[in-house]
């Protein structure tokens, strides 16, 4: 697992420019099994998390509530029957900063 999960956010007050394709594509490697998605011309990045039933999935959805609060950074998430959807992105530049991967990171150490 990469070290981003040890690193902590900055805060973004939405002045920072949104992260370029490139360099996203290049911090995507230190997130495994996490997949950018662009949405209506912003980039985001998400990873499904599964489960072997709701109950699971619904502790898991907590826990990532629980570190988004933490951090003061909060991702979409859709918590269904088996699984957990996780969205990252920074809404305030309208796209990827540091700060989702280093997030993204640290939810799958809650999911390892």
């Amino acid at each position: 697992m990469s070290a981003l999960h040890q690193k902590t956010c900055t805060a973004c007050d939405g002045s920072a420019p949104a992260m370029r394709a490139k360099e996203a594509n290049e911090l995507i490697r230190e997130v495994p099994d996490w997949t950018i998605a662009e949405r209506n011309g912003v980039l985001q990045l998400e990873r499904v998390f599964r489960f072997k039933n709701f109950r699971h999935a619904l502790a898991f959805t907590q826990q990532v509530g629980e570190l988004a609060e933490e951090a003061n950074h909060h991702p979409a998430i859709l918590t269904e029957w088996g699984q957990v959807t996780v969205t990252w992105w920074t809404h305030s530049i309208c796209g990827l900063h540091r700060n989702d991967f280093i997030m993204a990171a640290k939810t799958s150490k809650l999911a390892s």
